[in-house]
């Protein structure tokens, strides 16, 4: 699936060099449901998520290293490490909601780690996308939806992501020397914050 488009955001560069580093499953994710039991919908984001990450945060941040997944972010000169992921990912078809539109709902999760490998913020993002078949095929509709959510949770972290992660304040910060790569934590009891995209509205998310 190809990756939303993202118009460069009209705020302020936060001024920090990040490293970002995404998992495989999150850099080729699929998901699978069956609805009532019957019918088997498939939506495959492919690369989309990594290639907006990467976008969106090339727009957001001073300077952004692309790390691998298994790579030790101490051999780099950064100020801070981000590590999304998806914590949930659904989806409703016509027959569900007996409407003529598809929805999507993604919960990607944003953990932020110092240089010295400690999490410092971990930041569920909730976004939600919806399309109406009148304008595409059913697969084409599903995806659009997933496109949608997907710039709804790029909206929001341009719009929230420092007030939320206290990012900007990891700049230049004096911490101990770097450690190991850091090991995923479990999910916080962080409040979800989400907006809305719906069919129609064009790339005004900055």
């Amino acid at each position: 699936m190809q990756a939303p488009s993202i118009p460069t955001p009209l705020t302020d560069e936060i001024p920090v060099t990040i490293g970002l580093r995404m998992p495989a499953n999150f850099q080729h994710f699929m998901h699978q449901e069956e609805v009532f039991g019957r019918e088997e919908w498939s939506i495959d984001l492919g690369n989309s998520n990594a290639s907006m990450f990467t976008q969106l945060f090339g727009y957001m941040f001073s300077d952004v290293i692309v790390l691998k997944a298994d790579e030790d972010p101490g051999s780099y000169d950064i100020d801070a490490l981000i590590e999304p992921s998806i914590d949930a990912f659904e989806f409703s078809v016509p027959n569900q909601s007996k409407t003529d539109s598809f929805a999507v709902w993604i919960r990607y999760r944003i953990k932020v780690y110092d240089r010295a490998g400690t999490l410092v913020s971990n930041w569920p993002v909730s976004a939600y996308g919806k399309s109406q078949t009148a304008s595409f095929s059913n697969s084409e509709a599903l995806q659009r939806a997933a496109v949608l959510a997907m710039r709804d949770a790029a909206a929001l972290m341009i719009m929230k992501m420092d007030d939320a992660t206290k990012i900007s304040a990891l700049a230049d910060r004096e911490v101990p020397v770097p450690t190991l790569s850091p090991a995923p934590s479990s999910s916080s009891d962080d409040v979800d914050v989400s907006t809305t995209a719906v069919e129609g509205e064009e790339d005004e998310a900055g």
